[in-house]
């Protein structure tokens, strides 16, 4: 028996992962990778390249070199030290196959590392797989969940120390809930004084700020952020990017709003922007505490 890995990558490239994650996708039997993902772990060579494609899976994702039991046709990959490692390409249509096929990978010895963008239990791939699994009787399969740096944190530290005091993530995708749900989330963190970061923004952002508009001043500092920890592998403007401005202005920001890969904070009443010699920051005191609290 092998053991299915849930892996959160960060919000970026490898250099934003942790060390566990690097190991586990390093070693793993098999790792399911969106192109996306593939492109960030090949950056430092946590994937080998794809000159190192020996042969592509065939009759169903098996091998002779493989081995693989699964479905899903892979590429086998050899990597340095001569080993060899199957990489099978996940897709937003796929991810209940690809999550059976795990689990008999996993059966048949195999250690499998799942890749999740981020963190696999924020807006991630853990629940997915716990749902597949009790769906599929698998009980007798290992999981195990190897957390990463989630797109709100990566942006809060391209701005500053925002998140230093309560917050709350929200997400805008309505695929699952709607609208009245996630306005009733929006409004309750409004109120109770959390510094909110909205993920999914290319989903009715705007309607989102109006919301919060109702509830928290116009003047509180707000940050817009795009492709966290990607550097110049960003997808939605040029490159990684971050913009300070405030909750009224947020919408004036439309052409900096690209994707999924864009966030915003949004600060609360204790928010306040600081500037030194090097740049503009956000920074929300623990409590509205001062120097001398320490």
């Amino acid at each position: 028996m092998g053991t299915l890995y849930v892996v959160g990558i960060g919000p970026g490239l490898p250099h934003a992962m942790t060390q566990r994650a690097k190991d586990v996708v390093a070693t793993a039997d098999c790792v399911v990778a969106s192109n996306l993902y593939q492109e960030f772990l090949r950056r430092d060579g946590t994937l080998p390249p794809e000159s190192a494609a020996v042969e592509a899976a065939t009759d169903g994702g098996a091998t002779a070199e493989s081995e693989s039991p699964g479905s899903e046709a892979g590429t086998v990959l050899e990597r340095p030290d001569g080993r060899r490692q199957e990489l099978v390409r996940s897709s937003m249509g796929r991810q209940v196959e690809l999550a059976r096929e795990a689990f008999e990978r996993v059966r048949a010895g195999q250690d499998v590392a799942h890749v999740s963008g981020g963190d696999p239990n924020v807006y991630g791939k853990s629940d997915l797989l716990f749902t597949m699994a009790e769906a599929e009787g698998a009980e007798d399969v290992p999981i195990e969940v190897v957390p990463g740096v989630t797109a709100a944190l990566g942006g809060a530290a391209n701005l500053g120390a925002p998140l230093s005091n309560d917050f709350c993530t929200v997400s805008l995708s309505d695929k699952w809930r709607g609208w009245a749900e996630i306005e009733e989330k929006l409004r309750a963190a409004a109120i109770s004084g959390f510094v909110v970061v909205l993920y999914n923004c290319w989903r009715d952002y705007e309607r989102a700020i109006d919301v919060l508009r109702e509830e928290r001043a116009d003047d509180v500092p707000a940050g817009i952020f795009n492709d966290a920890g990607r550097g110049d592998a960003g997808r939605n403007l040029d490159d990684e990017t971050h913009t300070i401005t405030t909750l009224g202005e947020a919408t004036d920001h439309d052409d900096e709003v690209g994707g999924m890969g864009t966030s915003i904070l949004v600060g609360n009443a204790e928010t306040a922007v600081w500037e030194n010699d090097h740049g503009k920051h956000l920074v929300t005191p623990r409590g509205g505490r001062d120097v001398e609290d320490f």
